[in-house]
Formats: C-alpha cells, sequence, structure tokens
C-alpha cells in the first residue's frame, strides 16, 4: 500500500482546485504589494484560469530587475530577512529558508522511499546554488541524516559512502555512476539502494544499470528560483506537480495556454509566500499527460523535460523569435500551427515557413509572413495535423559542418 507524503497528493480535483485558488489569490495580493510587480498583478481571480490573463514573468526580468543592494530586485521581501540567498549564472540571486521543507523537494524524496533510518549522501553543489541545500532541506523533512558531501573527491566519497553506510544517494544521474564505478574498482561494497536525482538526463539505459544493482532511481524537475516542480513516482508514468505549485503549458513566445497533450512552455506560480513567483516562464517544454498516475497521486502529470522554448534563430542576418510565430498565427485564424525552418540553399540561408491548412494557395500568406517576421521565405502549405506536437515553432536545420 502506497504511503504519501501528506493528504494533498489524493485531493479531489474540486478540492484542490478550490484550495489552490484560495491560496492564488492571497499570493497574488502578496505580489501586488512588491515593487517588483507593482500594477501588473491584479486580483482576486474568480478560477484557476484567470491566471492566463496575468503577464508571464521571465528569468530576464528578474536579472534586470536586480540591483546593487536590492539582490532580489523586489520580487521579494530584503534578502536580509531569508537564511540563505544564493547566485546563479547571470548572475542572478534566489532566497531560501530553513525551514521545514521550504523547497518541497521532500514530496520527491518520500516517494523514492528516502525516511528515517536513511543517511543521504547529498552530492549536490553546496557552492553558491541552492541545490545542496534544497536536497538537505528534503531529507530532514523526511527525516534522514545527510552526509553533505557536495560535488567531486571521488575517492573520498567512496570512504564515505562505505565508512557511514549510506543507503541514499542524491545528485546528478551521472555522477551515481562515477561512484559506483569508483567502488567496484576498489572492492568497495556499498549500500545505496536508493536514488534521488535531477539536474541532468537520466537515460532509460542508466536508470536500468541501477536497477541492476539494486538501486531505486527517481528524478524530478526544479529550477533554482522555483524550487521543486514535478517529481516520478513508482509508477514511473510522467512526473506528477508539486502539490504547492501551479503548472501551465504555454505556446511558445505568448501567455497562451495549449490544449492538454500540445507541447509547450513550462510556466509555474508558486504558493510560497516568502518568493511570489507568478507565471515564472522557465525557458523549458513538455505536455500535460491525460489522467492520473496508477500511484493513486491524483495531480496533474506532465511528460519530463521535451526541449528548451526558447527558440531564437538569425536567419539572413535577422533574429526570427517565437513571439513573431505567434503574432503570425493570429493573423492567419484560419491555420493550424505554424513552424518556420531554416536551411541553406547552396552558401545562404533560407527560410521556410511550414503552415497548417486546407487551403492550397501560398501566395495569399505571403504578405503576413515579410510584415511579421520581416524577411521573405518559402511558403510551405501542409495538410492539418502534420507537423510534429514538440513545441518547436522555430526550427534550425542547418549543417555548420
Amino acid at each position: 500500500m502506497t504511503e504519501f507524503f501528506d493528504d494533498l497528493e489524493t485531493r479531489s480535483a474540486d478540492r484542490r482546485a478550490a484550495e489552490q485558488l484560495d491560496a492564488l489569490n492571497a499570493q497574488l495580493q502578496r505580489a501586488a504589494d512588491l515593487p517588483g510587480y507593482g500594477a501588473e498583478i491584479s486580483g482576486p481571480l474568480g478560477d484557476l484560469a484567470g491566471l492566463a490573463a496575468l503577464p508571464v514573468l521571465r528569468k530576464g526580468a528578474l536579472l534586470d530587475a536586480q540591483k546593487p543592494g536590492a539582490p532580489l530586485g523586489g520580487f521579494a521581501g530584503p534578502a536580509a530577512g531569508f537564511d540563505h540567498v544564493f547566485q546563479s549564472p547571470g548572475p542572478i540571486y534566489e532566497p531560501g529558508n530553513a525551514t521545514r521543507d521550504w523547497w518541497r523537494f521532500g514530496r520527491f524524496v518520500h516517494a523514492v522511499g528516502i525516511g528515517r533510518g536513511d543517511i543521504v549522501q547529498n552530492c549536490f553543489s553546496y557552492h553558491m546554488t541552492p541545490a545542496g541545500l534544497m536536497f538537505e532541506n528534503a531529507a530532514r523533512a523526511v527525516g534522514a541524516a545527510v552526509f553533505p558531501a557536495g560535488t567531486g573527491q571521488t575517492e573520498l566519497q567512496v570512504r564515505a559512502a562505505r565508512d557511514l553506510g549510506t543507503t541514499a544517494y542524491a545528485g546528478t544521474p551521472d555522477y551515481l555512476a562515477t561512484i559506483l564505478e569508483a567502488a567496484e574498482a576498489e572492492g568497495a561494497d556499498l549500500q545505496i539502494t536508493k536514488a534521488a536525482v535531477s539536474g541532468g538526463a537520466l537515460f532509460p539505459a542508466m536508470r536500468a544499470a541501477y536497477e541492476a544493482r539494486g538501486i531505486t532511481c527517481l528524478q524530478c524537475y526544479g529550477t533554482a528560483d522555483l524550487g521543486h516542480v514535478a517529481y516520478e513516482s513508482p509508477a514511473m508514468e510522467g512526473m506528477i506537480i508539486d502539490e504547492g505549485v501551479i503548472v501551465e503549458i504555454l505556446r511558445p513566445g505568448t501567455g497562451d495556454p495549449v490544449p492538454e497533450g500540445d507541447v509547450g512552455e513550462i510556466v509555474v506560480t508558486t504558493l510560497n509566500p516568502d518568493y511570489p513567483l507568478i507565471r515564472f516562464a522557465t525557458g523549458d517544454m513538455s505536455k500535460i499527460l491525460p489522467g492520473e498516475s496508477p500511484c493513486g497521486r491524483t495531480n496533474m502529470r506532465i511528460a519530463g523535460w521535451m526541449g528548451r522554448a526558447d527558440q531564437t534563430t538569425k536567419i539572413k542576418g535577422m533574429f526570427v523569435r517565437p513571439e513573431q510565430v505567434a503574432d503570425l498565427g493570429k493573423r492567419l485564424p484560419e491555420a493550424g500551427r505554424i513552424r518556420i525552418e531554416a536551411t541553406r540553399q547552396g552558401s545562404s540561408d533560407h527560410m521556410i515557413v511550414n503552415i497548417e491548412t486546407e487551403l492550397c494557395e501560398p501566395e495569399r500568406y505571403e504578405s503576413a509572413v515579410v510584415e511579421v517576421l520581416k524577411l521573405r521565405g518559402e511558403v510551405k502549405l501542409v495538410p492539418p495535423g502534420s507537423l510534429p506536437n514538440d513545441g518547436k515553432v522555430i526550427d534550425d536545420t542547418r549543417d555548420y559542418g
């Protein structure tokens, strides 16, 4: 019988929607009182769908707002009011607190099976960025002990895992293999049977290799700004959305939700009162899966990471952006998906504008293409439903080799 982290994981859809709406409206009020948002945020909303009317917050806006002396850019209270402040590449600063499960990764490590009696070898970095403390905070939330190993020094990692009797690993998917191979070379017998991984690709062959060693390995998705967003359960059918966030899948370059099953950009609203992030665009793509997980958790699921949403490409010396493709789609209401393809003709760039439509007159679209994209290109009409459902609106197929 599955043991859940809390009863939020098995809420009915109606209860979840009502409780998240209350939390969202409280969060909107907090955000409206912060100088980073100001008049851009309004509420209360009548339902969760009302989020679609609010602006999307991109990481670049956070970076632009952060100044010396005001490192959080007005999107949270003063930095001195937090237990931690981190610096991620950019540089961009994020806050953190040491309160119970502040980043919400406890739900994920619980799903892995980590709890009291476990010793977690935490191989995420503790240096400047928050990943190390995120997983330490999670281990504490489930009652596990932590060895704060950080990254590198593989020989010492092996010795510590052997001497401590480490039972669980937290870190990137591939570094666990490095530790296991080094242990095997030394003849060290390790007791690791559980692995909570993130920050890199967990390939099926890698997971199977861990399973062959008796290690249950599950992965999650999160960011330095948002904390935990989605996680695998033992059912391993997609990633279940964390109970402390609201996730939308938007058409790249827009604020518009896509239909269920279509690939788009992951946009997240956190319900953490300490750090309100409203419609924060991750730049990553995924899609919503139908139904519920067989494990009994009832929240929405996504398919996992499916590429990057920022597909801005330079063609003939001009940038073509996803926002422009979205604008072109609005001007062509009878069209389905639109996909720009950057190719080469001889030594020159060539742009193909693929448009799903039942019409067969490409010339009727040529003026709109030039007006919106500021470039002339080949307009190719294709049958509805024939373009790939992979979230790409700009595909650079040029070979520079």
